[in-house]
């Protein structure tokens, strides 16, 4: 199981990251290439004072079930761990731990 407060942190991030996406968009899309160099410079001073927490590059995939943030699979949304015991146990659907 991973530290709470990672855990945490990272609902946190996502709840950021939501919240500013809209000025996010908008002020990416200044940035346009048909603007101005005065226009553009402007947008992106604006952007870097956002929180850095809003960006969403700083965001981390993480196990739903044990937290963990390294060894995830995209396909289940957990880590490795937790694929393997699952798809021992039968609890993933059309996944069967082969044997020979």
């Amino acid at each position: 199981m991973a530290k709470l407060a990672l855990i945490n942190k990272q609902k946190a991030r996502e709840v950021k990251v939501k919240q500013y996406a809209p000025k996010r968009a908008a002020r990416k899309a200044k940035m346009s290439r048909n603007a101005t160099p005065e226009e553009r410079k402007e947008a992106m001073l604006k952007l870097a004072k956002l929180p850095r927490n809003a960006n969403p590059t700083r965001l981390h995939n993480r196990c739903s079930v044990t937290g963990r943030a390294r060894g995830y699979s995209r396909m289940f949304g957990l880590c490795r761990q937790q694929v393997r015991t699952m798809a021992s146990e039968g609890k993933l659907p059309g996944v069967r731990k082969s044997s020979w």
